[in-house]
């Protein structure tokens, strides 16, 4: 069972040997062998290989595959390898490789590009394509403007199946994925939209919006993206209609988009709970790196120096009773990690919404509980350990007190603290770490140590 476990896991990885026989090829400069290896993959995984070797294996790849590049592998490359690849493609293959795109595709990789290699690539789109990138492209960043494609399917409401069925076979545009025909009024506003496997399940006569979805959400230009992905997760939407700013029908966000953007944020709250830049990853080069992380471990620096110093008041103390030494980093860093929990759990609420002003006082309510609960199970396991360990019921009662005390604390602060910072609109995911660990180790050395000064000098 746990050998077919393992295999489940790695099902989706790229094939180990495959990887290595492009890098042998390449690196012996065979280009049929690589090609040869090449030509059954996926772009996704292409992608993949390609962020996956080295600068010159990765030359090499992208050489063979020459005219023949898959705009794809474009669409799914991470930004920081992908401006790499676009630097490394001959002009007219990124043409080519561009025009192969949808526009939301299309969009997403001129927006990160320098004004000349736009302004090439958009001149090399036909009319009407370039028409609707450059509408997308004039919508903010981050906005479902940005993240709509242009490609949709649109009918009147007073349209029958027959009507649809018809127009759809007379189109030569279709877009290559669409899920829903959306209907539209006189002045293009959509009324709703009929799933396709509605229009191939119901007689031609029937009327196209007597079988239009009950669940039908409108999504305006403007709205911000990380919203939309939340409409799409709440609702179990697979398409939107995008309507500007006067309602009308201006594009359509699909499924995969939306869970690209839900991908992309929980990411960057992992990265920035870790204290990384959200725009971190393998490729960056090392001075790069250092200058993302230096900052918030400057910031650790600043917390452990003001813990540090609540240790400091209490220097005579520990001089005199040496396993206070011992044992109050037990109690720092179990309140640290219950902190952490806590904090983990409230960011990730307050993104997807289920922690609201309704809720907030019974959230933290419960995480002080769960805090208590943990505290008095770890306090007595602490409380014996230090009569073990020293022989002295004295100091194991105190760093049992101790011990409840700061998770008690830290579950109150890991879901205070980011409610508290993203009332005023600081991103909790960003700065609450730092918070929540110095909170937890200055009360869990000050609990200690100031319990102990008082009890046993």
């Amino acid at each position: 069972m746990a050998e077919d476990s393992l295999m489940d896991e790695d099902r989706y990885e790229l094939d180990r040997a495959r990887v290595q026989a492009v890098q042998v090829a390449a690196e012996a400069g065979e280009a049929g062998r690589l090609a040869e290896n090449l030509e059954p993959m996926h772009p996704a995984d292409i992608a993949d290989l390609l962020e996956q070797v080295g600068p010159e294996t990765r030359q090499m790849i992208l050489k063979v595959l020459g005219s023949g590049f898959d705009g794809e592998i474009l669409s799914e490359l991470d930004d920081s390898f992908r401006m790499e690849v676009i630097e490394a493609l001959d002009l007219p293959v990124l043409v080519e490789a561009v025009r192969d795109l949808e526009s939301d595709d299309i969009v997403d990789i001129l927006q990160h590009l320098d004004p000349p290699l736009r302004g090439t690539l958009l001149n090399a789109l036909e009319g009407g394509r370039r028409a609707a990138v450059e509408q997308a492209l004039a919508y903010p960043e981050f906005s479902a403007g940005r993240l709509m494609q242009r490609e949709m399917v649109a009918g009147p409401e007073h349209w029958t199946v027959g009507d649809a069925i018809d127009h759809l076979r007379a189109r030569q545009d279709l877009p290559e994925d669409f899920y829903h025909m959306i209907l539209v009024d006189p002045r293009h506003r959509p009324t709703g939209y009929v799933a396709l496997g509605k229009i191939l399940g119901h007689p031609r006569e029937e009327r196209l919006s007597a079988i239009a979805a009950n669940s039908f959400h409108i999504i305006e230009a403007k709205q911000e993206e990380g919203e939309v992905a939340y409409a799409f997760n709440q609702y179990h939407l697979i398409s939107a209609p995008v309507v500007d700013g006067d309602g009308r029908l201006v594009g359509v966000i699909t499924i995969d988009d939306a869970m690209g953007v839900l991908d992309e944020e929980a990411e960057e709250d992992l990265l920035r709970l870790a204290g990384v830049s959200d725009g971190s990853s393998l490729a960056d080069r090392l001075l790069t790196t250092i200058r993302r992380r230096f900052p918030w471990l400057a910031v650790n620096l600043v917390t452990a120096v003001l813990a540090s110093a609540v240790i400091a008041v209490y220097e005579d103390s520990i001089a005199r009773v040496v396993a206070l030494a011992v044992l109050m980093p037990i109690i720092a860093s179990m309140g640290g990690n219950a902190g952490t929990q806590s904090l983990t759990v409230a960011v990730r609420a307050i993104a997807t919404k289920d922690l609201t002003g309704s809720n907030v006082w019974r959230v933290i309510r419960r995480e002080v509980l769960v805090g208590a609960a943990n505290g008095l199970l770890f306090a007595a396991v602490m409380g014996g350990v230090g009569f073990l360990w020293f022989g002295s019921p004295v100091l194991a009662a105190v760093a049992a007190a101790a011990m409840l005390i700061n998770l008690v604390v830290a579950g109150l602060a890991g879901t205070v603290i980011p409610i508290a910072l993203e009332r005023i609109r600081i991103d909790p995911a960003l700065a609450s770490g730092a918070f929540v660990t110095t909170v937890t180790d200055v009360v869990g050395f000050f609990a200690f140590l100031g319990i102990a000064s008082a009890v046993m000098m």
